[in-house]
Formats: C-alpha cells, sequence, structure tokens
C-alpha cells in the first residue's frame, strides 16, 4: 500500500470539495480510501505538504504510438493509405509501447491515452485507451476498442485527390454512408440467419468491426474542423442513429447552439483540439484559445486533446491553462482533461477522478497543474511510481 499525506488535492469527484488537504491510500492497482488523516500502518508512506494532486491526465484523441518520435516513414503507422474506407484496422496492433513519447507524457502528469489512426481515410479504424506506462501494450491497455474513427474534409481529400477517388466532401459523405449501409446490411444478415450457422453471411474483418457502430454500442469519432463538416457529421450520425464524438470542433464554437442540440439529443460528445498549433491548413482558419470557454458559456460539456504528435503530450496541461486564461474557468480546464475527457470517452468508471474504487492513476504538481511554471514531480500508474522528477 502506498498513502500520500497532507497534499492539497482537487479529485474532481463531486462528492468532495473541490480542493481539501488530505490523504490518498493507494491498494495495489486501485485508490483504496481519500480523506484525512488515513491510517498508515504498513504503507509505504509519501510526505506531499505543499504539494497539489489531481487525477492522472486523459488525453481523449491523440496517435502516440502510432507516429514514433524522430522517425519518418519507418515509424509512420498511423494511417493505411490504401483504402478510403478502413475499418478493419486496430490502433494496437501499431502502438510501439517503446516510444519515448510515453516516458515524455508520463513526465507531464498524462496517465491515459486514447489513440488510433489518423484522419486520411473516410473510415480509418478502431482506437483504443492506454496507460502512459506498461511493459507491453497488452499491459498498457485500459480498453482495447474505445471508438471507429471517421473523417471529414480537407485530409480525406488531400490524400484521395491523386488517387481520383475522392474529390469533393460530397464523396466524402456518401463514401462514409456506404459503408455504414453495407454494415447495416451484414447485421441484418446476421439476425436472419439465427441460430442456422450455415446462413451467415461471409466473415467479412470491416464489417465485424463496424457492427457495434450500426448496434450504437460504440461511436464514430469524427475528425471535423469546419462548421459545414461538423453539421455533415450531425445528420449521418441522425440517419443512421448512431453515437459519435465530434472530434477536433475547431468551429463548434461558431454554431453553439446547434453543437448545443447535438449533445443534448444524441448523446454525443465534444473533443476540442489541439489549440496549441498553427493554422497549416485551410480549415483551421478559425482556430481560438477562445472556443473552450465560448463552449462552457453554452453549457457543452467539451475534452481538450493534443492530437500528439501535433501536441506532445506533457503539454495537454499547458493547452488547458491557455484556455483558461482566454476566459474558461480554472475548475473546467483541469475537467477537460480528467473526468470530462474520461466520460466522453466512455472511460469514467475507471479514471478521471480520485475516487475509491478507481485506478490508482495520480499526477503530483508542486504548484498549479495549469501554470507552465509548474512542474509534475510525481506520476502514479495504476499504484505504482512511474515518474520522479530528478
Amino acid at each position: 500500500m502506498i498513502l500520500l499525506k497532507n497534499a492539497k488535492i482537487i479529485s474532481m469527484d463531486e462528492s468532495f470539495e473541490r480542493e481539501f488537504t488530505g490523504d490518498i491510500l493507494m491498494d495495489g492497482t486501485v485508490i483504496k480510501a481519500v480523506g484525512r488523516d488515513l491510517p498508515a500502518e504498513g504503507a509505504e508512506i509519501f510526505d506531499l505538504t505543499g504539494m497539489t494532486v489531481v487525477p492522472g491526465f486523459v488525453d481523449a484523441h491523440c496517435h502516440i504510438g502510432l507516429f514514433e518520435d524522430g522517425m519518418g516513414f519507418e515509424g509512420d503507422d498511423g494511417n493505411e493509405m490504401s483504402a478510403t474506407s478502413t475499418p478493419d484496422m486496430r490502433a494496437i496492433d501499431a502502438i510501439n509501447p517503446f516510444d519515448r513519447c510515453f516516458d515524455e507524457a508520463r513526465s507531464g502528469g498524462v496517465t491515459t491515452c486514447v489513440t488510433g489512426p489518423g484522419s486520411a481515410n473516410v473510415v480509418g479504424g478502431t482506437f483504443c485507451a492506454i496507460k502512459t506506462f506498461g511493459r507491453d501494450v497488452e499491459d498498457m491497455l485500459l480498453k482495447e476498442t474505445v471508438a471507429m474513427k471517421a473523417a471529414f474534409g480537407e485530409n480525406p481529400k488531400r490524400v484521395y485527390h491523386s488517387q481520383k477517388t475522392i474529390f469533393t466532401r460530397m464523396q466524402i459523405a456518401a463514401t462514409l454512408r456506404r459503408t455504414l449501409i453495407k454494415a447495416k446490411e451484414y447485421d441484418r444478415k446476421i439476425a436472419l440467419a439465427g441460430d442456422d450457422a450455415s446462413k451467415l453471411p461471409e466473415k467479412d474483418l470491416a464489417m465485424e468491426a463496424l457492427l457495434p457502430v450500426v448496434r450504437r454500442e460504440l461511436p464514430l469519432k469524427i475528425h471535423a474542423h469546419r462548421a459545414d463538416d461538423i453539421l455533415t457529421a450531425i445528420r449521418i450520425a441522425k440517419e443512421f442513429n448512431i453515437r459519435i464524438t465530434l472530434d477536433h470542433c475547431t468551429e463548434g464554437y461558431m454554431i453553439p447552439e446547434l453543437i448545443k442540440e447535438t449533445v443534448d439529443g444524441l448523446g454525443a460528445g465534444v473533443i476540442v483540439g489541439p489549440l496549441l498549433s498553427d493554422r497549416g491548413k485551410i480549415e483551421l482558419r478559425n482556430l481560438s484559445f477562445e472556443a473552450p470557454r465560448i463552449l462552457y458559456e453554452n453549457g457543452i460539456p467539451f475534452a481538450i486533446m493534443t492530437d500528439s504528435p501535433v501536441i506532445p503530450e506533457q503539454y495537454l496541461p499547458i493547452e488547458a491553462g491557455l484556455a483558461a486564461r482566454e476566459g474558461l474557468p480554472e475548475y473546467e480546464a483541469l475537467k477537460a482533461i480528467t473526468i470530462n475527457a474520461a466520460r466522453i470517452t466512455g472511460l469514467d468508471d475507471r479514471i478521471g477522478s480520485i475516487t475509491a474504487g478507481k485506478d490508482a492513476d495520480i499526477a503530483v504538481f508542486d504548484g498549479d497543474p495549469l501554470q507552465t511554471l509548474s512542474h509534475c514531480v510525481m506520476t502514479f500508474i495504476n499504484g505504482k511510481l512511474c515518474y520522479k522528477r530528478g
């Protein structure tokens, strides 16, 4: 057991005060208790007087381990650009657990990353959730399948224009519709076969991967920057009655009423970012750090992401801090990289707050976690001290 004593705790658990000085007891891989003056018999004790403790940060959208740091083509495994639709691709088959970016993530207090294919393809494959510490992918895995990636806008147009398969946004939407219709038909044939195995359709890995999407068991994680692409994503989600998250959502702050209706009506999630980047393509022309504040003021829960390697993982709290500088309340900024990120990705039963029974993923800072002058001094993942500054 490990006991963290006398820390300023920001638990992100609504059953506690927002901030209080207290203790956290970790037993094995989970948090056993949170409170004041917890018994320490048999525990390894860390006196954290003057330190601030928060839940390990959660990046709701990135590509860590798939676009490897400091490498070119050899380490570029994030986009399978051999077909416009590749739902049978799985992030877990491409992640390099020895990528040094995992070490850097831990040094910034980031303990969980939702990572997967990039946005070259209209349908790209499945994202997984992994911890940033472990001996291999299986050891790091929190959840094998979190979402199915889809993409609108500039990226599929750019990649497939040269192959003369996609020229317009109309074709992107049509490609997604055809793929979803095929998956629904595959599901219908399975239902008609019932218990008669001889009537089952021939096994199709791509369609098997899409079954949880058309059955509303798995969200479509939709890359969409421009407002018109966001609205197309919403339109298709309504047509096919599927769950979605709106990822990047760069111009979402320009249509907050419509985003709010979608969040309330479809149960959609919003994942904003990366914010700390240049406007490297046309659809980023309205990128703004004011977006989180505007979404918050319109009652829209959201997460902030890095899109790593676009923004290195260790700067996730810096992104949240800059959003706070532009008017987002600091507590809401912390929520965007902890409990909100966990809820939107369906992982809040395990991570996102310092709560008894949840995974013992904890970051310790020597100051305000959202301030650039503060350091993450310790990171615990699954109850193990896996990073210590200095």
